[in-house]
């Protein structure tokens, strides 16, 4: 069985997003570095992201924006179980992602 923490079943729910302030500035905009963690034993594939109003002058290097989402590219094709991607964008504040889809792969 696919478990995430409290041996309940894992989902896109199982993705927590910090940032930080990475203290450098791109262009006179903060610097913000973000950790997406699956907190899960399984896999997520297809990772995409809430980024409706987000806006960067530093793309970040794993996400690619569609419209009013934000997805992991073929960099990050999949966020293994416990494990952690960080990207870094600049603006003036930081952005609320929120995880809105994913695929989960238990073998």
């Amino acid at each position: 069985m696919c478990e995430g923490t409290a041996a309940q079943p894992c989902s896109v729910k199982n993705l927590e997003i910090t940032q930080t302030a990475t203290g450098k500035t791109v262009k006179n905009k903060a610097e913000w570095n973000v950790t997406v963690t699956n907190n899960c034993i399984c896999s997520q594939l297809n990772v995409k992201l809430n980024c409706k109003g987000f806006e960067t002058v530093e793309a970040p290097s794993v996400v690619s924006i569609s419209g009013d989402t934000c997805v992991f590219n073929d960099k990050v094709p999949v966020i293994f179980g416990f494990e952690s991607v960080s990207f870094t964008y600049a603006w003036d504040a930081k952005f609320a992602f929120k995880p809105v889809f994913s695929v989960i792969a238990c073998s």
